[in-house]
């Protein structure tokens, strides 16, 4: 498919050749050769065997029908200029192209490469920041970044300040919407700029020293006016949104694979809202930039269905993966067990807390979240369980904490046990845990939901060192919680079946419940019947009668019966024995003394 057809390039040499396999060999190792193939034929001239420099930047371009700059958001006035030049940046800094005769197939290939081919996670960094800088320069206010050389692995130095992580960030969010997340919107060409202040925050202190007389959860990022050296916000998106690079690699590939059903290159026509025009009709704690946040520092399965709730809902009502929320459902244990159990995937529990002085004496006290991320349900266990998980700081300042490797203590979910059981002298702790030890748990929540324990990560060696709160510090932290949620990020086959285990509880319910007389054959003449005639008159004359005709009946009764005529001095356990089979034969509680006169003659 892409070897030329012309006469011009029949003629290819050897080493070309051998560039051309090995490119190939590349491009099949990515899963995309068929891709690239089918967009190549139709964007290409069947005359020249290349693609216009004008039908590839087509390929890539976004447009908008609305003007991003004039809506009432903290958008900087660039970027809808910045966005414009999109497909024209990619072509110019990925696809070497003759300008006479295009891109052919080689420099096609070699360019997908540079993007989405097998690079490791700095690299693939350093090329978003490339296209950012590149995609600046075209829209008139250029960066201040500069790189060592036009090679891939090349670095990068230089400074950003706060408005060019704003649109960094925004950037690749709007590269995420159009290839991956609007599949799952009603209004794929929507698109909703997340409120991503949290993500801001967490890179500008990361870099930069912020004042202890700051308030971070109330500050204006707009008037930060920092700057940020280029090193350590490439060490901050290392360790914190890894999965960054993948935003772009992905938008490319889908925008390529958009080209093999069509002959005709076709932009994306978009339309930018607000991002407060859906977070504030939002009830829940997990809004659109909170989630994009979590799935920039993952890179499973579970990262797909976490994009799934980056779309806004149409209604309130609108919330198909969350099982659990505090304020709807009961913010009690027993209510948070009833809605996650027996669904055995991956979950995502949220936690909206503050101090509990702040809570007592404000009414707007300044809250904070944070954030769990199982990935198994949870279960009934005295012992902490798991294989992984990650704890989040989500807001105010975004902080992820992955797992060590050391110990497994990922969580903790023991429930008060049923009934009076066996004395224990240290009873297990009822309540939810994450991290931690027994007993110095990282993060515990008590068993009505109203308070939870935090404590220093020095504490903990199963997930990494973070706060999880500003201002932490290494004391003990009280907090007192506010909502609690929990999402299951299983997908559809794992909630069918915790439907199905629902029902079948239900029915077990409803069975216990109900007692059906014609199961135990005739009541009136049922040895049951007459036990509970002697029960209730145990010194009517014909005792006897009814006696024997119990025996002929129940061999329960008889074996009874013969231990006790065995027993002419009147042993206890005998009695205890029947006693109790007795009460549990019929339910309810019998009389001691009017069992003793009943089988004892007294």
């Amino acid at each position: 498919m892409g070897a030329s057809s012309s006469s011009e390039q029949d003629e290819i040499t050897e080493e070309e050749e051998l560039e051309q396999q090995e490119l190939e060999s590349l491009a099949a190792s990515t899963g995309a050769l068929s891709i690239l193939q089918k967009s190549f034929s139709n964007l290409s001239d069947p005359d020249t065997n290349s693609i216009s420099i004008p039908s590839l930047q087509e390929c890539f371009r976004l447009t908008f029908e609305n003007t991003p700059s004039k809506m009432k958001s903290p958008l900087p006035e660039c970027f809808s200029r910045l966005l414009t030049h999109l497909g024209p940046a990619v072509v110019d800094l990925f696809f070497i192209a003759d300008e006479n005769d295009g891109v052919h197939w080689i420099e096609f290939l070699r360019g997908y490469i540079r993007c989405c081919g097998r690079m490791s996670l700095s690299v693939s960094l350093n090329t978003v920041y490339k296209l950012y800088a590149g995609i600046s320069a075209k829209a008139g206010a250029p960066s201040k970044l500069e790189f060592e050389s036009k090679d891939d692995d090349s670095k990068t130095s230089g400074n950003f300040t706060s408005d060019d992580v704003f649109m960094l960030l925004w950037m690749c969010w709007i590269m995420s919407w159009t290839s991956e997340i609007s599949k799952h919107s009603k209004h794929p060409m929507n698109v909703d700029l997340p409120n991503i202040n949290h993500l801001i925050l967490s890179a500008v202190t990361s870099c930069v020293e912020i004042s202890s007389d700051v308030d971070v959860g109330k500050v204006n990022i707009s008037d930060l006016n920092v700057q940020l050296p280029a090193e350590k916000l490439h060490a901050w998106a290392l360790t914190t949104v890894p999965n960054l690079a993948h935003c772009f690699t992905q938008y490319v590939h889908d925008r390529l694979q958009r080209c093999t059903v069509t002959e005709e290159p076709h932009s994306s026509s978009i339309s930018i809202v607000e991002s407060s025009s859906t977070e504030s009709h939002n009830p829940c704690l997990l809004t659109s930039g909170k989630a994009w946040a979590i799935s920039l520092t993952l890179t499973s399965t579970v990262n797909k269905e976490i994009l799934k709730t980056c779309v806004p809902k149409d209604s309130v009502g609108e919330f198909e993966n969350l099982l659990y929320r505090s304020s709807v459902h009961g913010k009690v244990m027993n209510r948070f067990w009833s809605s996650v159990d027996g669904y055995h995937g991956a979950l995502l529990v949220l936690i909206s807390a503050c101090s509990i002085e702040s809570c007592e004496g404000d009414s707007n006290p300044g809250r904070w979240i944070i954030g769990v991320l199982t990935d198994q349900g949870f279960e009934n266990k005295d012992v902490f369980y798991g294989s992984s998980g990650y704890l989040y700081a989500l807001s105010p300042i975004f902080h992820v904490c992955s797992p060590i490797g050391r110990d497994k203590n990922f969580i903790y979910s023991h429930l008060q046990p049923a009934g009076r059981g066996v004395y224990e002298p240290h009873p297990k702790p009822v309540g939810v845990a994450f991290g931690g030890t027994p007993g110095n748990e990282r993060i515990f929540i008590n068993q009505d939901f109203s308070t939870m324990t935090i404590r220093y990560h020095a504490v903990d060696k199963t997930y990494r060192p973070g706060s999880l709160f500003p201002n932490q510090g290494v004391l003990t932290y009280e907090a007192s919680i506010l909502e609690v949620e929990v999402w299951g990020l299983g997908g559809e086959k794992v909630k069918e079946q915790q439907d199905a285990y629902r029902k079948r509880e239900e029915l077990f319910t409803e069975q216990r419940r109900k007692v059906d007389l014609k199961t135990f054959g005739a009541w009136e003449d049922s040895p049951e019947r007459m036990m509970m005639d002697m029960v209730s008159d145990p010194n009517k004359v014909h005792r006897e009668d009814r006696l024997a005709e119990i025996i002929k009946s129940d061999l329960e009764v008889l074996l009874v019966v013969l231990l006790r005529s065995g027993q002419k001095g009147g042993d206890e356990i005998v009695y205890t024995s029947a006693y109790f089979w007795l009460m549990f034969k019929f339910g309810h509680k019998v009389k001691w003394n009017t069992y003793r006169c009943i089988f004892g003659g007294a």
